[in-house]
C-alpha cells in the first residue's frame, strides 16, 4: 500500500481562560446608632466585610491558577511541537530521545488535570461563598421588620442590601467563569491524552502520522450525518460496498499505519460521525485445516488493525469487527469499511 502525503496536524491550542478579575469594593462604614437594630445591622455589616475578604482570596487563587496553567500548557505544547517536528522529518524507531520528552510531556499535561483539580476545589469553595451571601441578603432584608429601629437604621440597612446583592452577583459570576474554565480545559485535556497515545504510536514506528483521530473528527468543519447501519459478519461477500482500505498481509511487518491512518482521517473529515467495520478476509481456497489457520491469523490482524486504529485516537465503540472468506483472496486481508 502506497502512503498518500503527510498531513501537517499539530497539537491544538489550549483554550483560553477567563480574564475577568472579581474584587468586590469595601463595606461602606456607618456610624452606630445605639438601637437593636443598628446593633444587628452592624454586625451583617462585619459578616459580609469577611465574605469579601474570602472573595478577594478566591479571585488570587484563581488568578495564580490561570497563570500556572498558561505556563504549563506552553511548556506541554513546547515539547509537543519539538516531538512531531523530529517525527516529520523522520527518525528510528522507538528513538529514546523521542520517548523521553513524550514522557515529559505527559508529565506536563498531568499538571495541567491538577490545575483543573485546584480549580474545582476553588469552585467548591465560591458555591459555599454563594450560600453565605445569599443567606446574609435574605437576613438583611429580613432586619427590615424587627422593632425598634430608626431612620438610620433602615437607611444603613439599604446601603447594606445593596452591597450584598452586588457581592451575590460578582459571586455568581466568578463561580459561572471558573466553570466554564473546567469544562473547557477538562474536555483540552481529554483531546490531548488521545493525542500523546497517537503521538506515542508514531514515536514507536518512527513515523509521523498526524493529530488524533479524534481531533480530527470534532475540528472538522464538514455537517454531521447519520452513519449507515452496522452490517453484520459475512458483509463482504454479501455487498458490493467499495472498501476504504485493503490491507493485504502477504508479507512480515505490513507498513500499513501511515496509509491507514491518512485514509480513516479524511473518512472523518467529511463524516465526523462515521463509524467504521474491520472485516478479516481469509481466502476460501485450500484445506479445511489451512481456512482455519489462515481464518486465526486473519483475525489477529484484524485485533492489530483495530488496536493501532485505537492508539491513533479512534474511539473503540466506533469500529466493529467481523469475519469472512473470499475466493477473490489470495492471502489474508483485511478491508475497512465506512459505515
Amino acid at each position: 500500500m502506497a502512503a498518500p502525503t503527510l498531513g501537517t496536524g499539530a497539537s491544538a491550542s489550549p483554550p483560553l481562560l477567563g480574564t475577568t478579575r472579581f474584587v468586590p469594593p469595601p463595606v461602606t462604614a456607618a456610624q452606630p446608632t445605639g438601637t437593636f437594630v443598628g446593633q444587628k445591622v452592624s454586625q451583617l455589616r462585619s459578616e459580609l466585610g469577611i465574605l469579601q475578604t474570602n472573595v478577594r482570596q478566591r479571585n488570587d487563587n484563581l488568578q495564580e491558577i490561570r497563570r500556572a496553567t498558561t505556563q504549563n500548557a506552553q511548556r506541554y505544547h513546547g515539547t509537543v511541537a519539538a516531538v512531531n517536528a523530529r517525527l516529520q522529518l523522520g527518525t528510528t524507531p522507538g528513538n529514546p530521545v523521542l520517548v523521553s520528552q513524550w514522557n515529559t510531556a505527559q508529565s506536563e499535561l498531568d499538571r495541567i488535570g491538577l490545575d483543573i483539580a485546584a480549580m474545582n476545589s476553588l469552585a467548591n469553595s465560591v458555591a459555599a461563598d454563594s450560600a453565605m451571601v445569599s443567606y446574609l441578603l435574605e437576613t438583611t432584608r429580613a432586619t427590615y421588620g424587627l422593632q425598634g429601629a430608626i431612620d438610620e437604621d433602615h437607611r444603613q440597612l439599604a446601603i447594606l442590601e445593596d452591597e450584598t446583592n452586588r457581592t451575590l452577583v460578582l459571586i455568581d459570576r466568578l463561580l459561572n467563569e471558573l466553570s466554564e474554565d473546567i469544562s473547557r480545559q477538562t474536555a483540552y485535556v481529554g483531546n490531548e491524552r488521545r493525542s500523546l497515545t497517537a503521538i506515542s504510536l508514531a514515536i514507536k514506528n518512527g513515523e509521523y502520522y498526524g493529530q488524533s483521530l479524534t481531533s480530527r473528527a470534532y475540528l472538522s468543519a464538514a455537517p454531521l450525518t447519520s452513519a449507515a447501519p452496522a452490517s453484520g459478519s459475512g458483509g463482504f461477500a454479501a455487498t458490493n460496498r467499495r472498501p476504504l482500505v485493503v490491507i493485504r498481509f502477504d508479507r512480515a511487518d505490513v507498513p500499513y499505519q501511515q496509509a491507514l491512518y491518512n485514509a480513516v482521517s479524511r473518512a472523518l473529515e467529511r463524516r465526523p460521525q462515521a463509524a467504521f467495520e474491520l472485516v478479516a478476509v481469509t481466502p476460501s481456497q485450500g484445506t479445511p485445516a489451512d481456512n482455519a489457520l489462515n481464518a486465526s491469523k486473519a483475525k489477529r490482524h484484524a485485533d492489530d488493525v483495530l488496536r493501532t486504529l485505537t492508539e491513533m485516537g479512534l474511539p473503540a465503540n466506533r469500529v466493529n469487527l467481523s469475519s469472512t472468506t473470499s475466493a477473490e483472496a489470495a492471502t489474508n486481508e483485511v478491508h475497512i469499511y465506512v459505515q
